[in-house]
């Protein structure tokens, strides 16, 4: 299974980045920036929340429902006139439940590290919400997970899998920060290409999308 960041370099990736960025008045290339960062910190923050079976019996019972990937069928019908409102609702509930109280300090960080400011990457964030659970609900569905075990596996296999240690631990620092930038310098490392791991891991497509691409 391919890894969150390379579905940004996709197709679908780019349809993603490009209507995100219209629909939200915002520069593509800070998009892309955003969406590479928050996207893994989301995965995490769900894979987190999906080790208790409460949490996982409410991601399960999203991705069989609402979430089941059909948001994907018409991403043109989406962007086209301006994403609807009830979306970015949608997507404002998802962030909540899945962030917590942490929303702020990690749209702050993100936001200092790609030169927004943390209404934009708010913004920005509400529009991929609830594509990303899409995302999951389809691979849910071609991947038949049916338990709150084979949901883990779906979200570490997304995630890259078997990353290296400090880069799971980054994601959980920024998960854990209140906000007042003292793991910016980690995100820095690991996102600007600081990371010199083999593209497998997470640091390395991180670097590689914003070092080559």
């Amino acid at each position: 299974m391919s890894g969150i960041l390379d579905l940004l370099n996709s197709d679908l990736g780019k349809t993603i980045i490009s209507g995100v960025s219209g629909s939200t008045g915002t520069d593509q290339n800070k998009t892309s920036s955003v969406l590479t960062m928050a996207l893994p910190v989301l995965m995490k923050a769900m894979e987190r929340n999906a080790s208790t079976p409460q949490g996982a019996e409410g991601l399960m019972g999203a991705l069989s429902s609402k979430h089941d990937g059909s948001i994907l069928d018409n991403l043109g019908g989406l962007f086209g006139g301006g994403v609807d409102d009830k979306v970015k609702q949608d997507g404002s509930k998802i962030l909540g439940h899945v962030l917590g109280n942490r929303q702020q300090g990690v749209e702050k960080i993100i936001g200092e590290k790609s030169g927004l400011d943390m209404g934009s990457v708010a913004n920005i964030l509400k529009v991929a919400a609830p594509i990303l659970m899409g995302v999951l609900g389809k691979q849910a569905k071609q991947n038949k997970v049916s338990s709150s075990n084979d949901l883990g596996g779906l979200l570490g296999g997304l995630l890259g899998g078997n990353d290296p240690k400090e880069e799971q631990g980054f994601l959980e620092k920024i998960l854990d920060a209140d906000g007042d930038g003292s793991v910016i310098d980690d995100v820095a490392g690991m996102v600007l290409g600081g990371s010199k791991k083999k593209s497998g891991g997470l640091g390395g497509l991180l670097g590689g999308l914003f070092g080559g691409k």
